[in-house]
């Protein structure tokens, strides 16, 4: 599956009610540490299957990322069932970041 981009309009479709747990980046196209962590993002989301993955913008996404209380990017989070159960501040390793999930 493909990285899900996530917006205001989508995220009660696509994360807070979905069946899956999502993992969410939040991510800016100027930030360095987010160009890194993206292909890792790409990656998991191809090999992903009984979780989604998407990203949020947060210069587009603002409302999101107050909301969230995301104030470092890239900041990465768990959703399940609607809640934030995990989240992680930084560029992460795959199995770091993998091991959010779980």
């Amino acid at each position: 599956m493909s990285v899900l981009t996530i917006t205001k309009a989508n995220i009660e479709a696509e994360v807070l009610k979905s069946e899956k747990p999502v993992l969410v980046d939040f991510w800016a196209t100027w930030c360095g540490p987010c160009r890194m962590v993206g292909p890792v993002i790409e990656e998991i989301a191809n090999e992903a299957t009984d979780f989604k993955v998407g990203k949020i913008n947060v210069d587009e996404e603002r409302e999101l990322a107050m909301e969230y209380g995301v104030m470092s990017i890239p900041t990465i989070a768990v959703f399940k069932k609607g809640k934030v159960v995990n989240k992680s501040v930084g560029a992460l390793p795959k199995a770091a970041i993998l091991s959010l999930v779980d």
